[in-house]
């Protein structure tokens, strides 16, 4: 067989490459996924959970290993795929920082992997360990093998490279067929038949379905193996999706060929005392234990492939903090870039976990390793898809939720196979991707891989708000309140009401207008302007969405601002407005705003702010006359709305019911408490008080006698004020109060 020839160099000098075709590929993963689980353990799975089980637990395996070669297939075919394979994918796609902190536990995961398939490799001779403890009384450890073929496997990588582990590759693989179709072809001795198949038998007591399947699952996750040799392929586009799908459903038949065969060749019993029992089924016994070698060796050297390209690139992204060591790490050797120093490293894990022999916890960490980089693989193809973005362009196509099946079933069998482990994993990828995110600040992060998602699910939101908008009932209303000011830097008050409106009930729009004619140095101001608008909404948490705007005048503005549509999808209901008690020329450019307004059917909500800025937010007082009474559904919604923000959460409010005659004064209070009862506002009726009085003097008085410590004092506005009154004197009153709200309701707001 001649050596393939190597590629030339990528364009930005990463990888060059042997040139490879499909079939390494598709060795290296078909050589993983028939290991020795296949060989050890299957029996044990059909001997416990029954044929059916077995089956069940095929099936499921693969609703997690079909789904992620189909992702990997498809991301594969969007772009150029470089050298390491499921890391350059998931880092590509996420960043960096979530691509290193997988690749990391991928590569751990990849390098101590070989020390396990060695560890099998070694398990391979215990007919040789009992001859020799037969004939020479010796005692031989399994060490004494595995130790060994892991220097020699090493050597072997490093003086000869991937061309000659492929090479290898092949007679293994040739040699696991052969076992595999000598077990397919043999018969059980009559002592251990059954009678017929049977789909049901197992033994009694046995284990649960979920430890049997915690132990064969480990089985199906070799299908990614042949990513690790992406950068020295010829044509990864075409290569990667043939090999890991055509190795997957290989892997998926064989297994079922061989559950079917195990229950229909040996009774329960056999198959769960006896771990070697496929040795008396086979044609030659002593096959399958060639085989198990075969299986182990292959995929030690899938593993020993795989693992220094990953470590080779993390070192390239320089995921570590020390420079010289990924200077080292990054090395290749030759035109193909041999990992030589990688497979040091990678060898020298290996070696080390070898020796120590006794590594299950490790083993279950790093099986949610595997478990968390194929759900990774599965999430960025359904968020790719989901995103609709135009530079995700596949020549495969998967199917998106064939996508999010594979990455939910990935986390559902974590929590199945072990929950403390998967916490752990979970927390130590959550460290690394920390650690990454302190050095790698501006690279792309969580935020970013959701930007597009959000993009989408907002976009379809909208439409489908207001294609399927209807009357609402009055009881159904929520505030969407757009809010228009000069002074957006300088004017926190009028931030904090509209957040505080905006707060889980509803939905605000902050808009800073700009005075001047539109020019392109304008637009960069205005841009300036909202995003420090922006860190405002980050410090203070507030979920308003900002904007700005350039007009010649407040009144052109006004115009625009009403015509926008509601940035939630529905369309926005009141106008928020503010003045400077201590600036009385502000008043008129409001009324105009406010006239129109209401000329445009919006409530309009009118904030007088005061150097106080609400105090210590502890009280709310609601003030209601007979010229105002229509006002009051709407006022006591708002008063609702702001005490349920966390600023307010200490707030009490109190309602005023103020009327010339006691009798009407009384009798509105009653109206009033039995309102805020049916609609179960969180208002005691002994903070609702009856205030008559004579001519408007007398309610100043009591406002001042009353409300003069109010925090926020909220009064209603009647349309006669705003379109009569250029001067708008209602704005001016209750001067003794603190801030003041006034409203008024245009629409027909009704608390049901």
């Amino acid at each position: 067989m001649s050596a393939p020839r190597p590629a030339k160099p990528s364009a930005d000098g990463s990888d060059a490459g042997h040139g490879f075709g499909t079939a390494p590929v598709f060795l290296a993963s078909i050589s993983t996924i028939l290991g020795a689980i296949l060989f050890l353990r299957f029996g044990y799975a059909v001997g416990h959970v029954g044929l059916w089980g077995s089956l069940m637990i095929i099936l499921l395996g693969h609703l997690v290993t079909i789904p992620t070669v189909l992702a990997v297939s498809e991301i594969a075919t969007n772009r150029r795929v470089a050298g390491g394979g499921a890391y350059f994918i998931i880092s590509r796609s996420f960043g960096t920082s979530i691509g290193g902190a997988i690749g990391i536990a991928l590569y751990l995961s990849q390098a101590i992997s070989v020390a396990f398939y060695l560890v099998a490799f070694a398990e391979a001779f215990e007919p040789v360990y009992d001859w020799a403890a037969f004939t020479y009384d010796l005692s031989p450890d399994p060490r004494w093998v595995s130790l060994p073929s892991a220097v020699l496997l090493l050597a072997l990588m490093l003086t000869k490279g991937a061309g000659m582990g492929v090479r290898a590759l092949w007679v293994v693989c040739a040699m696991l067929g052969g076992a595999i179709a000598a077990f397919l072809l043999g018969e059980g001795p009559e002592a251990i038949r059954p009678d017929g198949l049977n789909l049901t038998a197992r033994i009694d007591s046995p284990d649960s379905f979920g430890l049997v399947f915690a132990t064969c699952f480990p089985a199906f996750t070799g299908m990614i193996a042949g990513l690790g040799l992406s950068g020295d392929l010829k044509n990864p586009q075409r290569s990667i999706p043939l090999g890991t799908i055509g190795a997957t459903l290989a892997g998926m038949v064989v297994y079922a060929l061989v559950a079917v065969k195990l229950a229909a060749s040996a009774t329960p019993e056999a198959l769960a005392e006896d771990q070697f029992i496929m040795s008396q089924i086979a044609l030659w016994g002593p096959s399958i234990y060639v085989g198990l070698g075969a299986a182990a060796l292959s995929s030690a050297l899938g593993s020993i492939l795989v693992a220094p390209r990953t470590l080779q690139a993390l070192a390239r992204d320089k995921v570590s903090p020390i420079p010289r060591v990924n200077i080292l790490l990054e090395h290749g050797a030759g035109e193909s870039q041999e990992p030589v120093n990688a497979t040091l490293v990678s060898g020298a894990i290996a070696i080390v976990f070898v020796v120590l022999g006794d590594v299950d916890f490790i083993a279950q960490i790093l099986s949610m390793f595997f478990m968390v980089t194929y759900g990774a693989l599965c999430a960025v193809s359904f968020l790719e898809y989901f995103a609709g973005n135009p530079a995700y362009r596949p020549t495969f196509r998967s199917r998106w939720y064939l996508s999010l099946l594979g990455a939910v079933m990935c986390g559902l069998l974590m929590i199945q196979m072990n929950p403390l482990y998967a916490l752990v994993s979970i927390l130590l990828m959550v460290g690394i991707y920390l650690g990454l995110r302190r050095s790698r600040r501006g690279e792309r992060d969580f935020a970013a891989i959701f930007e597009g998602t959000m993009y989408q699910l907002t976009r379809r939101l909208q439409i489908t708000l207001q294609q399927n908008r209807v009357e609402r009932s009055d009881g159904g209303w929520r505030p969407s309140v757009v809010a228009v000011t000069r002074f957006g830097e300088r004017r926190l008050g009028h931030f904090d009401l509209l957040r505080w409106l905006s707060h889980r009930h509803g939905f605000g729009h902050f808009i800073q207008y700009l005075e001047g004619e539109y020019s392109f140095s304008e637009e960069i101001e205005a841009r300036l302007q909202v995003q420090k608008l922006v860190e405002r909404t980050e410090i203070s948490r507030a979920g308003v969405f900002v904007d700005s705007m350039i007009c010649p005048s407040f009144q052109l503005a006004m115009a625009n601002t009403l015509q926008m549509p509601g940035i939630s999808g529905l369309p926005n209901n009141c106008l928020l407005l503010e003045f400077d008690q201590d600036r009385p020329e502000e008043v008129t450019e409001i009324v105009d705003g406010a006239r129109l307004a209401m000329d445009s059917m919006f409530n309009v909500l009118v904030l007088r702010s005061t150097k106080y800025r609400f105090g210590y937010k502890a009280s709310i007082h609601l003030w209601v006359t007979e010229d105002t009474i229509d006002n009051a559904a709407l006022m006591l919604l708002l008063a609702y709305i702001i005490v349920g923000h966390r600023d307010w959460n200490r707030a009490e409010i109190h309602l005023f019911a103020c009327f010339e005659a006691k009798s009407d004064a009384e009798r509105e209070k009653d109206k009033l408490s039995n309102l805020m009862k049916e609609g179960r506002l969180p208002i005691s009726s002994q903070n609702v008080t009856a205030v008559p009085h004579s001519g408007g003097h007398s309610l100043e008085t009591e406002v001042s006698r009353r409300s003069s410590k109010a925090d926020l004092l909220i009064a209603g506005l009647t349309a006669d004020e705003i379109t009569l009154d250029g001067t708008a004197t209602a704005l001016q009153a209750y001067q003794s109060a603190n801030d003041v709200l006034f409203v008024h309701a245009t629409q027909a707001v009704s608390i049901d």
